[in-house]
């Protein structure tokens, strides 16, 4: 289905109702992810929740032939998008690229949100983030999206997932690069990253209810990017995820669906 936001742009989304639930949670995508990669963990969460799917601007299905956007805009849609749906008591779980997405609905729209949950997440950028960020850069100008996905693999895939892939790398591969043809999308995309400033002191005025989830062998972000979000979101839930890397919505299924099962809970 499609939402056209205020500025007249389609932003692909899917929902899965539960007849009886009161909670939503909604997903948000990884960079070069779309509603698809979320299609292990949904059925651990659907027997319990709404659950609502979107691609942002510039992703899957959504539309990407427009200007830059920043993470205060794609918050901004999530918000329009919910507003639409009128759906109770929501909880947004983002990974990566979506868990800054979330930080910024966090400070934007704090009375629409019951609880917020980071996964893969940072505040701030180091020479060692910047350096992978730009070999992924050169690799996109270079090869398109086949290349920079061969040079992401292993900063985003644990040593472990490649000695037992759930999903094999080729039909992985073929996947994502069905969703990302379109490199000038991607580039948009990567430039709300790049010019996104350190967000350390904002953070301390999330006052929302905060899980944050991080794998322990996450090369792209290691764990002490985490830790430095956990440090600025007062009252915030630490967990890192033995043996794991940074895509958690593959490595880490069973573990994120219950981490997130458990903190709505409480």
């Amino acid at each position: 289905m499609y939402f056209l936001t205020s500025d007249k742009l389609k932003l692909y989304y899917e929902i899965q109702q539960h007849p009886s639930s009161t909670k939503t949670i909604v997903l948000l995508n990884g960079l070069s992810q779309s509603v698809a990669s979320w299609g292990l963990v949904t059925p651990l969460l659907k027997p319990h929740y709404n659950i609502v799917l979107l691609d942002f601007i510039f992703q899957g299905q959504s539309d990407k032939e427009t200007t830059y956007r920043n993470f205060d805009q794609h918050a901004t849609d999530v918000k329009e998008l919910l507003d639409f749906l009128k759906l109770p008591d929501i909880s947004i779980a983002g990974l990566s690229y979506g868990s800054l997405v979330a930080q910024h609905f966090a400070l934007l729209f704090p009375d629409s949100l019951d609880k917020l949950i980071l996964m893969g997440t940072f505040a701030h950028k180091t020479p060692y983030f910047d350096a992978i960020s730009y070999s992924w850069q050169k690799a996109l100008e270079t090869g398109g999206y086949s290349l920079m996905f061969d040079v992401m693999l292993p900063s985003i895939l644990s040593e472990n997932y490649f000695r037992n892939p759930l999903i094999p790398i080729d039909l992985m591969r073929d996947a994502r690069k069905e969703i990302n043809l379109d490199s000038e999308a991607l580039f948009k995309l990567m430039r709300a990253t790049q010019e996104r400033p350190d967000y350390r002191e904002q953070l301390k005025q999330v006052k929302t209810p905060t899980l944050i989830i991080q794998g322990e062998k996450d090369l792209l972000l290691p764990v002490h990017l985490a830790e430095a979000v956990h440090k600025s979101i007062a009252g915030s839930r630490f967990e890192v995820i033995p043996h794991v890397g940074h895509t958690l919505n593959l490595e880490a299924v069973p573990q994120i669906a219950g981490f997130i099962r458990d903190f709505i809970r409480e």
